[in-house]
């Protein structure tokens, strides 16, 4: 038995979002041996934390605690948790608690695969989302949290915990199509939405090597920081007559993670190039139309990918150790989360929160 309370930032039903969670004692997920219980140092905020509150994207299991880009350190590491962590490691959990991992002989091929995120028996770190042993999830904001230790992931040495927590979901959401679409040298990228995913998609592109990278965004005002980050460029779309004709096909890749439907989808599809890629990261709430006849005349693709499995994270953090990746972060306390989700719903972070214990 363990000699610590899981407390944590409750959210009773949608209001929480207004920052209206309450603090409370509760039980994270029946104990396995196989697991791994985390207290928790740094837990970030992402929109998804705001979309899960909400019941935007579906109804929520109330009471659920959010927030699922998590660091800390590991106090109890079961029997059957492998040998990759052991207490007093310091550790981090994504998006994503558990999958299949071909239990029961079930022959899973994402799991065979390493593409666990994939999995169709996924299990999400937060939101009440259930675990297969029946118990609900509870996430990251809060003292501690339990996790399988599959999904556990040994932070290197040489990355400030501030900077790792928010990339084990808005990093790798981004890492994750960037390596598998071929970003790297030779290519050139376009970033649209520079904010919590859009900042990590710059920072990771310049990391691999790509020839340009280029963030679009509506405003003027956002050019600054978009430099600032590393961008070789920066188009304005409202404030650029006829963008889409002038930047036309130069582009073998394009991150979107704008959450809307009402983005100019086709005009973003014209600024790609023969064979060129559009990867959603960016998750609305409505269905977003486009005309078949954009992708056609260049044979051009629209795809889509999910966070990332344990080994694109564990690569991802290697990377950004080896690179000394620095993505902008805001520490805020823990006991101040309802003021700081707040703040990231009116968009004021620069680019992430980190709620701190």
């Amino acid at each position: 038995m363990s000699d610590y309370k899981f407390e944590g930032w409750m959210g009773l039903d949608a209001s929480a979002a207004e920052g209206k969670m309450t603090w409370r004692e509760f039980e994270p997920k029946i104990w396995e041996e196989t697991d791994i219980d985390i207290k928790v140092t740094h837990s970030s905020i992402c929109g998804s934390d705001l979309h899960a509150m909400k019941s935007s994207w579906g109804p929520a299991r109330y009471p659920i605690v959010v927030g699922h880009e998590i660091v800390g350190i590991a106090v109890r590491v079961g029997s059957k948790a492998g040998d990759h962590v052991k207490v007093g490691d310091i550790v981090g959990v994504g998006a994503q608690a558990d999958s299949c991992l071909n239990r029961n002989n079930k022959a899973c091929q994402e799991c065979s695969d390493g593409a666990e995120n994939y999995c169709t028996d996924k299990v999400y770190t937060y939101g009440g989302s259930p675990h297969r042993n029946g118990g609900p999830n509870y996430g990251g904001h809060a003292l501690y949290h339990r996790c399988p230790a599959h999904f556990v992931i040994k932070i290197p040495a040489d990355l400030a915990l501030e900077n790792a927590a928010p990339m084990l979901c808005a990093g790798i959401t981004v890492f994750s199509p960037l390596k598998e679409f071929g970003a790297g040298p030779g290519t050139k990228v376009a970033v649209i939405g520079v904010g919590g995913l859009g900042h990590f998609a710059v920072l990771f592109a310049k990391a691999l090597g790509v020839d340009k990278v280029v963030g679009l965004s509506r405003q003027e005002s956002k050019r600054k920081e978009c430099l600032a980050l590393g961008c070789d460029d920066y188009i304005a779309t409202d404030e650029t007559p006829e963008w889409s004709a002038k930047y036309a096909r130069q582009f073998d890749l394009i991150i979107s993670t704008v959450a809307s439907a009402k983005i100019p989808f086709a005009d973003y599809l014209n600024l790609l190039k023969l064979d060129g890629t559009l990867v959603q990261v960016g998750i609305p709430e409505e269905p977003m139309p486009f005309h078949p006849m954009t992708l056609g005349s260049f044979r051009r693709r629209i795809a889509g990918s999910a966070i990332g499995s344990p080994g694109e994270i564990r690569e991802m953090l290697q990377l950004a150790a080896e690179r000394k990746i620095q993505p902008w972060v805001e520490l805020r306390p823990m006991k101040d989360a309802n003021q700081a989700m707040i703040d990231m719903d009116a968009g004021k972070a620069r680019f992430r929160y980190v709620l701190v214990n």
